[in-house]
């Protein structure tokens, strides 16, 4: 008896202390659905998957019932949504200003007083964080397109705090920036988080066109790349290739194409990230750090135009699998993790959400492996800009300008 309640004591504090010891595998899933994958269009690519479950699991269904409110309309050119430690709402506009809600939808502030951004195209005003110390030194992060002199641009990431009154930005300074600059309009990748030590990973994209594409495959070139950086823009110590003088080294990890999509497991600790193909092969990776995830030498995608992307090889020594890929597309925005126990079958499963596809994307994840996927919004029909979660519900914005959140019944 006395080895029991031992086991059973040592069980309850790994578990309450799962976010500092990383258990060997994800939470296990009671029961999965065995329904037909919920792509049925044909694929545009007919490459095979490296692994059984790559791509078109079997699809799984809510049980709980649960409801959609749109709580907000009209609110611009949303890109990002993230909570502040007080449960009102930041939200990004992409035109170069952001807003604060209230919990329940209401437009509490417009904030101004941010750099001058690039908004054509991709580009604009895009994610926010607010610092982990937000409540004492009113600090938030954010990312955008800065215009350079000579025409070209590049991905940015600043900070400044929040006034008083919470209509402007004091003291903003931008403490790195994704180089070289490039004459275009894509690609900005530019999500941006804390991780639980209060540095920051940033994405950035390879921009699109040609000459930034091969540089996603370059240590010297922050284009395609997962960064790690302090508060302060500097490479955080145990950077995987902070002593390499060939390399930049704030980078992280390497070969991505467009990654929109970076979100912590709640159990885990791990770090996950989504990214756009061209046509077909969005991605969805498990992020290590010094990987290469092999854009655009491997993909499961093709060229717009339909050719094959580079050699058309899905496989390489010393690149990375895809957990998960999508043929067609659902062009991954924002992401976050479901960390809540009001709909039970949601706890520890990630939604993404989906521009050209419409909707947002459920995965059931079981040992790092997406064992199940369900559409939710589907109905909706429109282009899921972010995600974000807060107590037990999960909250949208769309490039429509609507905000929903999305709670059980």
């Amino acid at each position: 008896m006395r080895s029991l309640i031992f086991l059973l004591l040592f069980s309850t504090v790994i578990l309450s202390s799962a976010w500092y010891f990383k258990p060997a595998m994800s939470v296990p899933v009671a029961h999965i659905d065995s329904l037909s994958p919920v792509e049925t269009k044909q694929a545009n690519a007919d490459y095979k998957p490296a692994f059984p479950g790559q791509t078109r699991i079997k699809g799984v269904k809510t049980n709980t019932p649960y409801k959609i409110e749109k709580i907000a309309e009209n609110i611009g050119k949303p890109w990002a949504i993230t909570l502040l430690p007080d449960t009102r709402w930041i939200v990004t506009d992409k035109s170069g200003f952001m807003t604060i809600y209230s919990a329940d939808g209401k437009l509490l502030k417009k904030v101004t007083g941010f750099p001058k951004v690039d908004d054509g195209g991709q580009g604009g005003l895009l994610d926010v964080a607010p610092d982990p110390s937000f409540s004492k030194n009113r600090t938030i992060y954010w990312t955008f397109s800065e215009a350079q002199a000579d025409g070209s641009n590049l991905t940015a990431v600043a900070k400044g705090q929040l006034s008083g009154d919470e209509a402007t930005i004091v003291n903003p300074v931008v403490i790195f920036r994704a180089t070289p600059s490039l004459k275009s309009k894509a690609h900005f990748g530019s999500r941006i988080l804390f991780d639980k030590n209060g540095n920051i990973f940033v994405s950035a994209g390879e921009r699109s066109i040609l000459d930034g594409r091969k540089q996603a495959q370059w240590l010297n070139a922050g284009l395609g790349k997962i960064f790690h950086i302090t508060k302060e823009g500097k490479p955080v110590p145990g950077n995987p290739f902070l002593n390499n003088k060939d390399a930049m080294p704030e980078i992280y990890s390497y070969g991505h194409r467009n990654p929109q999509s970076l979100a912590f497991h709640p159990v885990t600790g791990d770090l996950w990230e989504a990214e756009f193909a061209p046509r077909g092969g969005d991605e969805l990776n498990l992020i290590k750090p010094g990987r290469n995830y092999g854009w655009p030498v491997i993909t499961y995608g093709l060229e717009y135009s339909g050719a094959k992307v580079g050699d058309g090889i899905q496989q390489k020594a010393g690149m990375e699998q895809p957990v998960y890929y999508w043929d067609p597309v659902i062009s991954p925005s924002g992401m976050i993790f479901y960390a809540g126990n009001a709909i039970p079958e949601w706890k520890n499963n990630l939604f993404i959400g989906g521009l050209s596809s419409t909707h947002i994307c459920r995965l059931v994840i079981q040992n790092n492996k997406v064992v199940g996927e369900e559409r939710i919004m589907e109905d909706k029909k429109e282009r899921v800009r972010d995600l974000a979660y807060a107590n037990n519900m999960l909250y949208a914005v769309t490039e429509s300008g609507n905000m929903y959140r999305i709670s059980k019944k």
